[in-house]
C-alpha cells in the first residue's frame, strides 16, 4: 500500500455535495486548507519512536509525536487493583482536573467470563466494560480504575455534552438465547446483554442498561443537542444492519442524563421499503427518509436456568431489526462508527458499497464493498452517501470515526492487511494519518480515536488482546486535520 496517498474525491462525493444540507462538509473551515498543505504531500508518513521506549509503533507524518500506554502485551494493573483486559475499542475524552484528560475505554471481551475490577458488576459473568483514565495530553497515565463492569463485547459508543459516555454492547448474548458465533455456551450468564449503559467521566457507572433503546448488536451512539435525540447504529455482521434514533419521552431542557421512557425507531428511505443502502450509491443522491417504531425493542425468550436456551443466536439478533425492516426500514451494511457535528450524523458503513446482497452469501459479512461514510443531517432528515471506496487500496474497512476541530473525519480502518488512520476532510480529501507498523501486527485495527477537549492530543486504540492506546499530537492545521 502507498503511503503517499492524497485522493482528491470531487467525483466520488459528487458536485451536488456544495449545496444543500451537507454544505457544511463541503464548504466550512478555511482553517483546514493552509498555504503550506496546497503543495504538500499529504499522506506521506514516516517511522516515528514511540516516546515510551523508543520502539517504532506508528508510522505518522514528520515532525508528529506519540506515546503507547496501557500496553496488555504484560500484566497492566490499575490503581483500585483492576488486572487490566485488553480488547481496547471505543472511547471518549473529556476535560479532566488540572488540564488532564479523561478518557473513558471501552473493553471489547467476549464470551460467559468473571467481571473484572472492584465495581459492582451488571453480570458477575460478564467480562467487558469500561476503564477511565486521567492522563496528560502528552500520554502519561496519572490515574486509572474501573467504571463499569459486567458487560459483554462493549465496542464502540459515544460523547453526552453533559459529561458521559455511552457505552455499546455489540451483541445479544445472555441465558435466554443460544451461542453466538464462537460457540461457547451462554448458560452461565446472569444477565440479557445487548444494551447500552450510561458511564460518567470521573465516575463510575450504575450499571443500568437503557432498555428501551433496544436489544441488539449495538456499535455506536451520537446525540444531537438539539432534539435530544440519540443516534444508534447497529453491527451485525452476517445480517443487515439498521440505523436507529431513540426519541425521549419529552424534551427537557439541561438534558443531563437519558431518559429511560423514550421509542426507539429505525431508518426506512421515503418510497423505497426496505431500501438496498448497502449497495453501492450514487453519491449524488439525497434520500428523504421517515422513521418506523420499533414495537418491541427489549425481549426475553423462554428458556429454563442451567440449560441451553432453544432461541438461537441468530434470531436473537435480528429480532430488533426484523420488526423495523417489515414496517420498510433499509438494509444497510455493518454500520459502525459515528459522531455528530454541525447537525450532521456521520457514520461508517464498514462493507458497504459493492453489489446488493439477494443472497445468502454472507459468511464474511453483509456487504461486498470496501466501506462507505453516511451523512444524516438532523435538521432536514436526509441522508446521503458522503464518500464510498472504490477500492481497499484507498479506504479500507472504516470502522470507529470522529471528528478534529476543523471537522475532519478520523476513519479507524479494520482489515487485515496494514491499517490506517483516515482523514476525510470538508473539502473531499481522503489521506493517511497515521499506519500500524508493529512489526507482526500490522493487520490489528486501529479503534476508539477521539481528540483531548482542546484540540492537542489524538488518543486512539489498537483493538487486540494485546492492546494498547496512543497519546498522538503535532501540527494538525498543517496536514489539514
Amino acid at each position: 500500500m502507498q503511503l503517499n496517498r492524497r485522493t482528491a474525491i470531487t467525483g466520488a462525493l459528487g458536485g451536488a455535495l456544495a449545496a444543500g444540507p451537507f454544505a457544511g462538509f463541503a464548504n466550512a473551515s478555511a482553517l483546514s486548507r493552509t498555504g503550506a498543505l496546497a503543495g504538500a504531500a499529504v499522506g506521506t508518513l514516516v517511522p516515528v519512536p514511540d516516546a515510551r521506549d523508543g520502539v517504532v509503533r506508528l508510522e505518522l507524518p514528520a515532525g508528529f509525536s506519540y506515546r503507547s500506554f496501557h500496553d496488555t502485551s504484560t500484566p497492566v494493573t490499575l490503581r483500585d487493583g483492576t488486572r487490566l483486559p485488553g480488547r481496547h475499542d471505543g472511547m471518549g475524552a473529556f476535560a479532566g482536573p488540572g488540564g488532564s484528560v479523561l478518557l473513558v475505554r471501552n473493553h471489547e471481551v467476549n464470551n460467559p467470563q468473571p467481571a473484572f475490577g472492584p465495581t459492582k458488576p451488571y453480570d458477575k459473568r460478564g467480562g467487558a466494560g469500561t476503564t477511565t483514565i486521567q492522563v496528560t495530553k502528552y500520554g502519561e497515565v496519572q490515574d486509572a480504575y474501573t467504571s463499569l463492569s459486567g458487560t459483554m463485547m462493549n465496542c464502540s459508543g459515544g460523547q453526552m455534552p453533559w459529561g458521559a459516555w455511552v457505552t455499546c454492547e455489540e451483541t445479544v448474548n445472555g441465558p435466554d438465547v443460544g451461542a453466538d458465533f464462537t460457540g461457547v455456551s451462554n448458560v452461565p450468564l446472569q444477565k440479557r446483554h445487548g444494551y447500552v449503559f450510561e458511564v460518567p467521566a470521573g465516575g463510575v457507572a450504575d450499571a443500568r442498561p437503557l432498555r428501551k433503546a433496544g436489544r441488539f448488536a449495538h456499535e455506536a451512539v451520537s446525540y444531537d443537542p438539539a432534539e435530544g435525540v440519540l443516534y444508534l447504529t447497529e453491527d451485525n455482521f452476517a445480517f443487515p444492519s439498521g440505523f436507529y434514533r431513540y426519541v425521549p419521552r419529552e424534551r427537557r431542557d439541561r438534558h443531563r442524563n437519558l431518559d429511560h421512557n423514550g421509542q426507539l425507531q429505525m431508518l426506512a428511505v421515503v418510497g423505497r421499503p426496505q431500501a438496498h443502502l448497502e449497495a453501492h450509491q450514487d453519491t449524488t443522491t439525497v434520500h428523504d427518509v421517515e422513521w418506523v417504531d420499533i414495537d418491541e425493542p427489549d425481549f426475553e425468550f423462554d428458556y429454563t436456568p442451567g440449560e441451553p436456551a432453544p432461541t438461537s443466536n441468530d434470531t436473537a439478533i435480528n429480532f430488533v431489526g426484523d420488526q423495523g425492516r417489515a414496517k420498510g426500514a433499509a438494509h444497510f451494511s455493518r454500520c459502525e462508527g459515528q459522531v455528530f457535528h454541525d447537525g450532521v450524523v456521520y457514520f461508517t458503513a464498514t462493507q458497504g458499497g459493492g453489489a446488493a446482497m439477494t443472497g445468502p452469501d454472507n459468511v464474511n459479512g453483509y456487504g461486498r464493498g470496501w466501506g462507505q461514510v453516511w451523512g444524516y443531517d438532523t435538521r432536514t432528515q436526509t441522508l446521503r452517501c458522503v464518500y464510498q471506496s472504490e477500492s481497499r487500496e484507498v479506504l479500507d474497512f472504516p470502522d470507529n470515526v470522529t471528528t478534529s476541530p476543523r471537522g475532519t473525519l478520523v476513519l479507524c480502518e479494520d482489515h487485515d492487511q496494514s491499517n490506517y488512520l483516515r482523514g476525510l476532510t470538508t473539502e473531499g480529501d481522503l489521506f493517511s494519518i497515521a499506519r500500524n507498523a508493529m512489526a507482526g501486527r500490522e493487520g490489528d485495527e486501529f479503534a476508539g480515536s477521539t481528540f483531548s477537549p482542546d484540540g492537542h492530543t489524538l488518543f486512539v486504540n489498537i483493538q487486540a488482546s494485546r492492546g494498547l492506546t496512543f497519546a498522538i499530537w503535532g501540527d494538525w492545521a498543517s496536514i489539514g486535520v
